[in-house]
């Protein structure tokens, strides 16, 4: 426990022989009985502060717990129910059980997708750009088609076609592979 921890307790912020009786999470007010019994309502969403006394509490408050408001269950593991507004209508449970997945969808939704990426990369790797240079065009190989057969195409010479695409490897041309072709004016 803290050193100054006794500061934040009830008996030394309320006065005296006040007591907290109840909280109304939906106003966000704290509830208080004096000595005499009378019911005292505090500022909204402040633990203490200004009270201002009210006649009836819009929640249960009952006397049998004085000193401990957590002792009182009303069941044997320790819930308790929630003030009823008597003006609204009573609340459905969605017997689906949906609810927590939809917390979950986006995330779910970034997996899918980072995988589809993943997937797309690794079964479809992209064929780098290639850039001609001046006086040549880009040709795609097609099936069969070999250094010779392409440079004779262009009625040019195998060196030609090997200076305008330096690195390439004759052996290894594959179908949809980007080559730059000479073209003579």
């Amino acid at each position: 426990m803290g050193r100054w921890t006794q500061y934040d307790e009830d008996e030394y912020r309320l006065p005296e022989g006040m007591k907290r009786v109840g909280y109304d999470a939906d106003s966000g007010k704290y509830y208080f009985r004096d000595q005499d019994g009378t019911l005292w309502e505090g500022e909204e969403g402040a633990r203490f502060g200004e009270m201002k006394q009210v006649s009836e509490a819009p929640i249960v408050v009952s006397d049998d717990y004085e000193d401990d408001l957590e002792a009182a269950p009303s069941r044997a593991d320790g819930y308790q129910s929630l003030a009823v507004d008597p003006d609204q209508p009573p609340r459905r449970s969605h017997g689906n059980g949906l609810g927590a997945y939809k917390m979950l969808f986006p995330f779910f939704l970034l997996i899918v997708v980072a995988l589809l990426l993943v997937i797309r990369l690794v079964h479809y790797p992209s064929e780098p750009a290639v850039l001609c240079p001046d006086k040549s065009e880009l040709s795609h190989i097609k099936k069969g088609d070999t250094c010779w057969k392409l440079s004779q195409a262009r009625n040019s010479t195998l060196d030609e076609l090997l200076d305008v695409n330096p690195g390439l490897d004759c052996d290894g041309l594959v179908p949809g592979q980007g080559v730059c072709l000479p073209t003579h004016k």
